[in-house]
């Protein structure tokens, strides 16, 4: 069905054909950016007359698409960035904590400050006065409804509306908005992922009203409505989301570094937050080629498309000049992110030709993660409203680099400042040390509950590839600290290495201060100055899920810290020097085989790390498992952050989640090669057999090399699809593990091996005839 197509108008008297399996709001939307106005309507079976006689030639639903993005002119008005200065924009559409005071009554104010910087218990009496001042502000923003906001195991934003208005009796209507419906909603929880803590007849969940995270106003052309961020709980009280352990594990985390805190005597008790800065990459390419591309639609992933000849080789489009179109999607994305309070800072050109990046500052992890679904979601729709469409999918395109979303974590307290900041001298900062190795040891000891957060059927294409990280964890720390925990191991350290001024021969060019020592872009959990990179996350992937896990195995490392130093000190503070140093070369003495510097990428490495008994788990269904392990179940029962049920109903989420997407993948594989590739292929098999007969009935030499080449391939592409139909429809017996590991060992290779004759068919039959967009056109033609 993939070969029939409509007819529609890019230029008038130029007929290009639309395939039928686009649904019929994509051809009408189509059609209407490209027909003339006179023409524009319903579409139809056959050419729409406008007026130019012209006869609709032969062509394929790729080339009406490069036709429409080479003609594409931009519908999306110009911002005056003059009209509102960008720091006024700031938070315009958030009930911050300057329209909180502004608004609240001053004790109602200060309660609810204490809850959002100290961690108090919220006092549910405040929240009538809370509900009513959010009402009037959302109103007078010309709010009509209100949304309990929240993120259940599919890692995507779920909300449900509600209108303020509520009939009066008398005819009319007036606006509502109660402190019980602020605080608590309740969604149908029965078609979110649960993972068996609940059953599908079992409905009832609630959102509970998070004060930590400020509501917002989404716009919308039609309207506007009040967002409010919120957790969301079955009946019995079990997490179903994102948030929550997010929440738990941030609480956990404080309990545990306050321990530390006191023992060097900072008695405040500023609350503790684990801090986020993801960096977010994606892709953008013209909506026509995605509209072409059935995976793309699907899967987010194209699983067919041989390398082009160009691709990134020449390094030439990482942070080269932004193109126009892009820098104005950019532009407008930001605005509208600056509005909602997300504080982007940077953008740029990334390696892979048609991929960027966005990157916000710091910020609390439960905020960090909340905005950063805010910006998925603005990236996307913004794309659409300049013609484009935003690819979040770890790897797109095969052979270019894939995106990831690198987790920047540090901890940190009002009084404190970041406590992952190792100052100019860091042998002689022993509360940063202390710090520095409860990570250390985090990671050494959970390398394979870090490598499972990271795991799906999507991130798998990526990890190990030459633009991220190893499956195998490992710590990066650099020249500086690597000398300093050596030191620490052969029995204290008396010195760090200094940073010193980098000239480079011009004098016109300032001398510059030079780090103490170079970054590791291979390493999967890098120092960075500051704050360590958790580089494995996936773009696809809500960054919620990795901080649960750092925050919960560091808080458990710390807690391990703080019991030794309370245990040998015994309240004398004049014993804690030593023992830290008897701490921290314990530590490195066990967990130093964890800190790698060199190339993740070289043979060497793996070879190196299996010596050392370093985990290499490279599937999610390899690595998935790692939930399940006694230990890990202990540790998040212990602090509180998920309990075995919770924690199980994740591993069965995830992986039915991997199932179904390589389901969903091997579908249609089968179903493209079988409807778009094998037809255009026999059409050019035709043709050559064609002008074979032609010629030897005119007495010519026959050369039948073309023809033979296609048919062996095409004979091939039937074998692999016979075979992946096969593994398809394999009535498999055997638990969730298993029916993972089957489709990662059993399908995922049998569509692997279509897409290898695939993607040689595609550099054989003739280019006019080839039905999917090309790499060379979708990475290349803005």
């Amino acid at each position: 069905m993939f070969a029939i197509a409509l007819l529609f108008a890019d230029t008038p008297g130029n007929w290009l054909p639309l395939p039928l399996h686009f649904p019929f709001a994509i051809q009408e939307s189509i059609m209407s950016s490209t027909l003339p106005p006179e023409t524009k309507s319903t579409p139809t079976r056959g050419p729409v007359s406008n007026g130019h006689a012209s006869t609709p030639p032969a062509t394929t639903a790729r080339l009406a698409a490069i036709a429409a993005v080479t003609g594409h002119q931009s519908s999306a008005p110009s911002l005056d960035s003059s009209a509102v200065p960008m720091q006024d924009l700031f938070c315009a559409n958030v009930f911050s904590k300057k329209v909180m005071q502004e608004r609240l009554p001053e004790a109602v104010f200060q309660s609810l400050m204490k809850t959002i910087e100290s961690g108090q218990k919220l006092d549910h009496s405040l929240a009538d006065a809370a509900a009513t001042a959010m009402k009037e502000w959302a109103l007078a923003k010309g709010a009509t409804h209100y949304a309990h906001v929240f993120y259940p195991l599919t890692g995507a934003t779920a909300e449900k509306h509600d209108s303020f208005l509520s009939p009066d009796g008398k005819g009319g209507a007036i606006a509502e908005f109660s402190g019980s419906q602020l605080i608590q909603g309740e969604p149908d929880g029965s078609s979110f992922p649960t993972g068996g803590i609940r059953q599908t007849f079992e409905a009832r969940g609630y959102t509970i009203w998070d004060v930590t995270s400020p509501a917002y106003i989404l716009e919308n052309r039609n309207g506007k409505t009040l967002c409010i961020p919120t957790a969301f709980v079955s009946w019995t009280g079990e997490a179903l989301d994102k948030k929550t352990p997010v929440l738990r594990s941030m609480q956990a985390l404080n309990q545990q570094t306050q321990r530390i805190l006191k023992l060097f005597g900072h008695h405040d008790g500023a609350f503790v937050a684990s801090t986020a800065g993801p960096e977010q990459e994606y892709f953008l390419i013209d909506r026509h080629f995605y509209y072409a591309r059935p995976d793309l639609i699907n899967a987010g992933r194209t699983l067919f498309g041989a390398k082009p000849p160009k691709g990134q080789e020449f390094d030439d489009h990482y942070f080269g000049a932004i193109p126009e179109r892009v820098l104005a999607f950019m532009m407008e994305t930001e605005r509208e992110l600056f509005k909602l309070g997300v504080p982007v800072k940077t953008r740029h050109n990334e390696v892979a030709p048609g991929q960027y990046e966005i990157a916000p500052m710091f910020e609390s992890a439960n905020l960090a993660t909340d905005h950063q679904q805010l910006l998925v979601t603005t990236l996307k729709r913004m794309a659409e409203k300049h013609g484009m469409t935003c690819l979040m999918h770890e790897k797109p395109f095969a052979g270019v680099n894939g995106s990831g979303k690198h987790v920047n974590w540090s901890l940190g307290s009002r009084s404190q400042g970041n406590l992952m900041d190792p100052g100019d001298t860091p042998h002689d900062n022993a509360q940063f040390l202390v710090f520095c190795a409860a990570v250390i040891r985090a990671v050494y000891k959970h390398q394979g509950l870090l490598r499972a957060v990271v795991a799906s059927a999507s991130n798998d294409h990526r990890l190990g590839a030459n633009e991220a990280p190893p499956a195998i964890m490992s710590v990066f720390l650099g020249d500086q600290l690597t000398d300093v925990f050596e030191q620490i191991k052969a029995g204290g350290a008396n010195s760090s290495i200094k940073r010193g001024t980098l000239t480079v021969g011009v004098d016109v060019l300032p001398p510059l201060p030079k780090d103490a020592g170079d970054r590791n872009r291979t390493s999967p959990f890098a120092f960075t100055g500051n704050r360590f990179e958790f580089r494995a996350v996936g773009s696809n992937q809500s960054i919620a899920g990795p901080l649960v896990a750092m925050n919960t195995i560091v808080a458990e490392s710390i807690d391990y810290c703080a019991t030794k130093l309370e245990a040998a000190t015994q309240g004398k503070p004049e014993s804690l020097h030593g023992a830290i140093q008897t701490l921290l070369a314990e530590i490195m003495n066990e967990c130093s085989c964890i800190i790698f510097n060199g190339d993740g990428y070289s043979d060497a490495w793996h070879d190196e790390a299996e010596r050392l008994g370093l985990l290499n788990l490279k599937s999610t269904p390899d690595a998935l498992p790692s939930l399940e392990a006694p230990e890990v179940t202990e540790m998040f029962q212990k602090y509180g952050v998920l309990s075995p049920r919770e924690l199980a109903s994740r591993l069965e989420t995830y992986l039915e989640q991997y199932c179904m997407s390589i389901k969903v993948e091997a579908n249609l594989t089968f179903d493209i090669a079988k409807t778009m590739i094998l037809p255009a292929v026999n059409r050019y098999q035709n043709e050559l057999a064609t002008t074979c007969v032609n010629m030897q009935s005119l007495g010519c030499e026959l050369d039948s090399d073309a023809l033979d080449e296609i048919s062996s391939l095409r004979q091939s592409l039937q074998q692999n699809l016979a075979t992946l139909y096969s593994a398809m429809n394999d009535a498999f017996e055997g638990s969730s593990t298993e029916h993972a590991q089957h489709y990662g060992r059993v399908v995922l290779p049998a569509m692997n091996a279509v897409r290898e004759s695939v993607d040689a068919l595609e550099g054989i039959v003739a280019d006019d005839l080839w039905p999917l967009p090309k790499y060379q056109e979708m990475l290349f033609i803005k």
